[in-house]
């Protein structure tokens, strides 16, 4: 399985040659090629990267704006993110969170994560050739971490924030994004050994890229998880 960062910024002003579009992936295994997420700066865009589908994590303009004149692909969303969306899309497919889904031979789950009132956001699972990871670019927390994490060989988590929680309490319910250093806490506890943060913030984005990388290296080490920043065009083979 690869995983190649078509974009790694998130939704800011600042931009760099290293995080210039908004954060995205692409799974390739055997053949397949499913991407995760089509911000709006991917509009017009969809027929170089060749996806045979897409997966939306969320509703928001930096995950879905990208999709608003539909896609050469199916699209698969929660209906949470369908009724955010509206009606859009043409080729609209429904994944059920904590359903298994296969497309293309790539095993796909969704796992509800806390992020935002207006745009509920699932994080997922992905597997082949028996190789996992845990694609999650926005969240606070996520509700079943435990089996969403498990034998989990690589965390794509959010980089919105190095060590201070970018996060506000509606009611009950809290939204906005969990910190580096707090997802490398879960990393930890769930023995995953490698995480790679996307959807970077102004603090990533703006900052010195060797510094910024040296620094996520150590928090990483004082978790036991090899831990970096992703950029654009960065491809990992699992």
């Amino acid at each position: 399985m690869q995983l190649t960062f078509l974009g790694t910024r998130g939704y800011i002003e600042a931009a760099t040659r290293r995080h210039r579009r908004h954060s995205a992936a692409l799974v390739a295994s055997r053949g397949a090629r499913i991407m995760i997420d089509c911000g709006e700066d991917w509009l017009g865009r969809l027929p170089a990267l060749r996806p045979q589908a897409i997966l939306v994590t969320h509703a928001h303009p930096d995950h879905a704006g990208g999709l608003r004149h539909g896609a050469p692909c199916p699209i698969f969303a929660t209906a949470d993110t369908w009724a955010a969306l509206g009606e859009t899309v043409t080729d609209r497919r429904l994944i059920r969170p904590r359903s298994l889904i296969r497309i293309r031979g790539i095993s796909v789950e969704a796992f509800p994560v806390e992020h935002s009132l207006r745009a509920p956001a699932v994080g997922y699972r992905v597997s082949a050739s028996g190789r996992a990871i845990f694609y999650v670019p926005d969240l606070v927390f996520i509700r079943d971490r435990h089996e969403a994490l498990a034998g989990v060989r690589l965390y794509v988590g959010d980089g919105a924030s190095l060590t201070r929680p970018l996060i506000r309490r509606r009611g009950p319910a809290l939204i906005g994004h969990a910190s580096v250093a707090t997802q490398l806490v879960w990393c930890e506890r769930e023995a995953v050994p490698a995480a790679v943060f996307t959807h970077c913030g102004t603090e990533i984005v703006s900052a010195d890229g060797r510094c910024i990388a040296a620094r996520i290296r150590a928090m990483g080490r004082d978790h036991g998880v090899q831990a970096r920043v992703a950029h654009d065009g960065l491809r990992l083979q699992l």
